[in-house]
């Protein structure tokens, strides 16, 4: 210590001192008192403290004790259990807290009605109600104390990628008169856009559906019987040859159109219905969405998707179609009469096929 803080402390003793001291003063100035004379007047005092305080203590011949243990249900003991005893002419009560071994007691409590209120953290609040009678120490039974029951609130709610997997699901259902597949639109004006798993998945059970197979075959059937690509020749041989040229159409434009680009480009491949506004609105739209399609992040862009994967299948189809119909005059042809079938798709979608869609989804329509 410093000497600073040594001198300080000297100063405070030396006060403390003088203070006793003079404290002491008043009691060696005053006068010895008669012995009997303070006995008398002790006598009085605690008489009179006897009459103040009667009818606020209760009748000591009267008064009981309340006591009891508070254990779980494995009767384990519960310790720091509050227990409150409220009496009904009381507006408050008394408190205790369990002990070590759960118990706990209430002494000099006035006979009657009584009620104990158990409560410990984890546990459901537990009431008991007796009578105490004049003189009786009451031991209740011992207070099971339950555990409290959890209620947890569980909100559920799906990832974006769960999102789009239900709405394929709602996708993969949609058939013209039950039968004819339908893919390729959504009806959810803001449907989640695919992960590239999802595009994937969704040009696949396309391709593979039975029904667009059968649909092959019987363009493949009516090509024959009018000769069209006629360097395939007739016959079983011709006929497989345009079965395999137009399934070959089919699943390069599905891939490249419907998963290769729109992942690169990040494009979503499907037609969003409107259904709402004038027609005039609604037969622009339809059209306009064979030049534009709607990005991932839910932007209108133009749809290179879908021309540029045109030109490529049609590019493609050049090593398998016969030598005749493999100018790039014809190509580019062959992209012009798919952007009209894809228009003319469009307002199909728009104003026709989703009334011979059985079970169609329903959702808000697409914003203007």
């Amino acid at each position: 210590m410093t000497a600073f803080g040594m001198g300080f402390d000297g100063v405070r003793l030396s006060l403390l001192g003088i203070v006793l001291l003079f404290s002491q003063l008043p009691a060696l100035a005053r006068p010895p008192q008669s012995t009997s004379g303070g006995a008398g007047n002790r006598l009085v005092d605690a008489t009179a403290r006897a009459e103040d305080t009667r009818g606020h203590l209760p009748d000591q011949g009267n008064a009981g004790n309340i006591s009891g243990r508070v254990v779980d249900r494995t009767g384990g003991v519960i310790a720091q259990a509050h227990v409150k005893l409220s009496r009904e002419d009381q507006s408050s009560g008394q408190d205790a807290l369990s002990d070590s071994g759960g118990n706990f007691t209430f002494v000099n409590i006035a006979q009657g009605p009584f009620q104990l209120t158990v409560s410990s953290d984890g546990f459901a609040t537990q009431i008991y109600t007796g009578t105490l009678q004049a003189g009786e120490t009451c031991i209740v039974p011992a207070i099971t104390l339950a555990v409290a029951s959890a209620s947890t609130e569980v909100l559920v709610s799906l990832s974006r990628t769960e999102l789009a997997q239900e709405e394929i699901r709602d996708e993969e259902k949609q058939r013209i008169f039950g039968i004819v597949p339908n893919f390729y639109v959504t009806y959810d004006s803001a449907a989640v856009p695919l992960r590239p798993k999802q595009k994937f998945e969704l040009a696949w059970k396309s391709i593979v559906d039975p029904i667009n197979l059968g649909m092959t075959g019987a363009i493949a059937g009516f090509q024959q019987a009018t000769n069209g690509f006629a360097g395939y020749g007739q016959g079983a041989d011709g006929y497989a040859k345009r079965f395999a040229a137009n399934y070959a159409d089919f699943v390069t434009g599905t891939f490249i159109g419907g998963v290769i680009l729109p992942t690169f480009l990040k494009q979503d491949p499907r037609y969003f219905y409107k259904g709402s506004g004038s027609i005039r609105s609604r037969v622009l739209y339809a059209i306009a969405n064979t030049v534009i399609r709607k990005g991932d992040q839910g932007q209108w862009q133009p749809n290179y998707s879908g021309l540029v994967g045109g030109l490529a299948a049609g590019e493609i189809s050049n090593l398998y179609y016969p030598a005749a119909n493999r100018s790039g005059g014809e190509m580019f042809k062959n992209t012009i009469i798919a952007i009209g079938e894809t228009a003319a798709t469009n307002l199909l979608q728009e104003f026709v096929i989703r009334k011979l869609t059985p079970h169609a989804p329903s959702y808000a329509p697409a914003k203007p």
